[in-house]
């Protein structure tokens, strides 16, 4: 009941909301999806855009006194869990009421088991030869020691979580230093299931307080703790695999040191920004927009009206806020509403990347993203350049190349319908005749589209579904990270568990959002490939 619970909450389709939700609904009471509180002009007192030592210290004591209400504790943020009444019809069996202010309880962490978190080795910098080789080089894994001045940073994260406040620390990669960059922890349900000690992931800002501080020329770094992968290798290997056909980001690991203290192996995933912009679009220039992460994702292109602002509570801007471009969107929005299957190649082709956003769609379909496009119509990102046409990058990839998850209200994401199995028997038209997807739905109503679209189907089930050749990536994957694995004392998984699940199915037990896979790598590819080429439209 609870993992059902957890997986309902974290990837509702759009529906009206449920009696017992939180007050304010998903974006007032469920970590993440309300937006950051804005507390740092209030705190900071001398007027220099970061906060102090002495001005967090009365910022935490501030967000101590606040009443705690919905699923993330205070608006915005959390853990705490729901209070009771917090989910749709009560909260399930054994909830405590407040929550779980420590992380779930006994079955609720990854594994089944709640884990201890030993203290990790002890690392200096001298005691680390420089890397070689591309920051986001597959076969590398660099340290990044991080040193706070507090010792109990990691409350002051745990804080400051989904605030506007970051916490400086001095970085080390690689024999250079870098000073004062800005540390924040992030994620929703990923952050949720990790308690304290745990590994938690981390958004790290190298311009936080020097605007031109760049680390092998990336300003901003994404660290994940891989939650609900025991392998730790879904988003290196979707991005890698996304990369073959489209601009995405780019992936690997790094060993995290914190005050001295070994905090293991973190997926380390290319932001989307103007730099991932200029290197895939030979230029920085146009207008990018986020849209995150969301169980009620209304990211599906459906035409709101003419008023920019109602686009603007599902698409964040991240480039300069341009009247134009949200024209160009609403244009577009419009244009799929309104265009006839038998006219709406030519009319999308100036204005949209019609290839590349099939191929995105394929990808997204044929290795499963379970918080992909199809799913929620959420948590992608969206660039439109400066010749005027729409690209959609993908982003968020730990729950990929996975079993389809069940769904309360049927099929995920899918607008209704039985739930999916638990296998890698996911139709390729799944969710297309959901309203609120609209790019998907219009697109694949069209012949000479939905055509194409499966033919980069089998392209993706006949190259990069195939064992034997994704198999040696894997294991160049492993030959890498193995090491770092066995060491790391944060992980969410055994080391055991970590090596089994790429080749065996069921290794490890566990419910709620983050639980991993039933199925490993190698049977996902296997089985997925199969029943894709037997398909009967991709057959021919």
């Amino acid at each position: 009941m609870l993992r059902l619970t957890m997986i309902l909450l974290c990837s509702l389709p759009v529906l009206a909301q449920p009696p017992g939700f939180p007050p304010g609904g998903p974006g007032g009471g469920f970590p993440g999806m309300g937006g950051r509180t804005k507390i740092l002009k209030e705190f900071d007192k001398d007027g220099n855009g970061v906060l102090n030592a002495e001005e967090r210290k009365a910022a935490r004591a501030h967000l101590a006194s606040q009443p705690r209400r919905g699923f993330g504790g205070r608006p915005g943020r959390g853990p705490g869990g729901p209070p009771p009444g917090g989910f749709p019809g009560g909260p399930p069996p054994g909830f405590p009421p407040g929550g779980f202010p420590g992380g779930p309880p006994r079955g609720g962490f990854p594994g089944g088991e709640p884990r201890k978190f030993e203290p990790g080795l002890k690392i200096k910098p001298a005691d680390v030869p420089p890397a070689t080789g591309e920051f986001y080089d597959t076969a590398v894994v660099r340290t990044l020691f991080f040193e706070f001045e507090d010792a109990d940073w990691e409350k002051a994260l745990a804080d400051f979580y989904h605030t506007d406040v970051d916490v400086p620390a001095k970085l080390t990669v690689d024999g250079k230093v870098y000073p004062d960059v800005g540390m924040a922890f992030r994620g929703q349900t990923s952050f949720m299931m990790a308690p304290e000690g745990g590994k938690r992931s981390l958004d790290v800002s190298l311009n936080f307080l020097h605007e031109d501080q760049r680390l092998q020329g990336y300003r901003s770094l994404n660290l994940l703790n891989a939650s609900g992968d025991p392998t730790m290798m879904r988003s290196a290997l979707y991005h890698y695999i996304a990369r073959q056909y489209i601009p995405a980001p780019k992936a690997n690991w790094v060993r995290v040191v914190i005050n001295g203290e070994n905090w293991g192996l973190y997926g380390n995933v290319q932001q989307i920004n103007s730099e991932l912009v200029k290197e895939n679009f030979k230029s920085a220039k146009g207008t990018r927009w986020k849209v995150p992460g969301s169980p009620m994702g209304q990211g599906g292109f459906a035409y709101l009206g003419d008023d920019p602002a109602a686009y603007k509570k599902a698409y964040e801007i991240k480039s300069k806020d341009d009247p134009k471009a949200w024209q160009a969107l609403i244009k577009l929005c419009k244009t799929l509403r309104d265009t006839p299957p038998e006219s709406l190649e030519k009319a999308l082709d100036p204005m949209l990347d019609l290839e590349g956003t099939l191929k995105f769609l394929a990808i997204d379909k044929a290795l499963i993203n379970n918080d992909g496009f199809w799913t929620r119509a959420s948590d992608y990102s969206l660039y439109l350049d400066p010749a005027g046409k729409f690209h959609l990058i993908p982003w968020d990839a730990n729950e990929t190349l996975r079993e389809t998850e069940p769904m309360m209200f049927g099929r995920r994401g899918g607008g209704g319908g039985e739930p999916p199995p638990q296998n890698a028997e996911l139709d390729p038209f799944a969710g297309e005749s959901d309203t609120n997807k609209v790019l998907l739905t219009k697109l694949l109503a069209v012949p000479a589209v939905r055509a194409r679209y499966l033919t980069y189907m089998r392209d993706i089930a006949e190259n990069w579904l195939d064992w034997k050749k994704v198999g040696p990536v894997v294991e160049q994957f492993q030959r890498t990270i193995n090491p770092h694995l066995k060491a790391d004392t944060k992980k969410l998984f055994s080391t055991d568990i970590s090596l089994r699940a790429v080749t065996e199915d069921n290794v490890a037990p566990g419910f709620g959002p983050t639980a991993p896979p039933h199925l490993s790598l190698k049977s996902f590819c296997e089985q997925r490939r199969k029943y894709l080429l037997a398909y009967p439209g991709i057959k021919r």
